[in-house]
């Protein structure tokens, strides 16, 4: 089984490729061969002599690159390269070339090279969904974002489901929740002060909470989105029915539902380490995402969630002591 992943630097490539050397197979296939492309050179992992690990350092809207991660005929990508949205929001161009462009690219790669039974499993976001909402939102609902992420990634979506139709590739695309708690330190993404707001006080330092606290997010924990993306590659073609896109089951918390949690599972001072500063530009963007989704397709499809917020820190929690302790 040879498995490309695209966005593979970034921390669900980076974890999805130590889930996929873990599992050791795909749909029953022995794990054989990994290709790992992103701007950035990513980290190579320590594998077994059987499994060989191609890096690739490069644009991924360079067909050139594109090419060559494709001649190998992967027959499962994993396309998790993008622009997140605040630098989405900031930069239109840049925005459109990494996720839209690059993915028009990679689906006509794939056509080019006969790839209709190769499996395209890519993340997309709560971000699709925006403007006048029912107060629960189903997998049909209308796609109308309010962002230009939200924008390209709904048209990403679109093409995917029509190449999909066509018997050009095997499309399956899963609209993340926003993922909390995302390790490491805040980056470009609009929802990033959601883990920073957890993250941080539990590790004794400051955080900074940039929207009203009654806001509310529909999230799910890294730990089980890496069990979607790797239930994503095995889910039988028929099943989908006529789309192939469909939001995963995360947990709909309002901050200040968060911030309880953190004072119920750390203590008043960690409590005391948030600081509340206003951020418009930001509140913008989240408050256009909607809250709360009936998730029924996934769950027949076999996606499993979270149980709470509890559940989500103290995941959080037993990976990051495994992390300090070397484990």
């Amino acid at each position: 089984m040879h498995v490309m992943i695209t966005g593979a630097a970034g921390f669900l490539g980076q974890r999805l490729t130590a889930a996929l050397i873990e599992k050791g197979s795909l749909n029953g296939q022995p794990l054989s061969r990994l290709t790992l492309l992103d701007q950035i050179e990513a980290p190579r992992p320590e594998v077994v002599s059987a499994l060989t690990v191609e890096v690739v350092a490069g644009d991924i809207a360079d067909i050139s690159v594109l090419e060559r991660c494709l001649a190998g005929e992967p027959q499962v990508i994993y396309h998790l390269a993008a622009v997140v949205s605040s630098a989405a929001e900031a930069d239109l161009s840049l925005g459109m070339r990494v996720n839209f462009d690059a993915t028009r690219l990679l689906l006509e790669g794939c056509a080019a090279r006969g790839l209709s039974t190769t499996r395209l499993v890519m993340a997309s976001s709560v971000a699709a969904y925006g403007g006048d909402l029912p107060e629960i939102l189903e997998d049909m609902t209308a796609l109308v974002p309010q962002n230009s992420y939200g924008t390209q990634k709904a048209m990403s979506e679109l093409l995917i489901n029509d190449y999909s139709r066509r018997g050009l590739i095997d499309g399956c695309v899963l609209r993340l929740p926003t993922i909390i708690v995302r390790p490491g330190r805040p980056n470009a993404a609009a929802s990033s002060f959601a883990s920073s707001l957890l993250r941080e006080p539990l590790n004794g330092e400051a955080a900074i909470c940039p929207v009203p606290t009654d806001l509310e997010m529909f999230v799910m924990s890294p730990q089980r989105v890496i069990e979607a993306l790797l239930k994503g590659a095995e889910v039988p073609a028929a099943a989908f029915g006529l789309s192939r896109c469909f939001m995963l089951p995360g947990i709909t918390v309002s901050v200040a539902e968060m911030l309880e949690a953190l004072e119920q599972m750390a203590g008043a001072e960690a409590l005391v380490r948030v600081s509340h500063v206003p951020d418009a530009r930001i509140t913008a963007i989240v408050s256009s995402w909607p809250a709360r989704f009936e998730t029924r397709k996934a769950r027949a499809l076999g996606f499993t969630g979270d149980a709470d917020l509890a559940d989500i820190i103290s995941l959080h929690q037993r990976d990051r002591d495994v992390l300090a302790n070397g484990n």
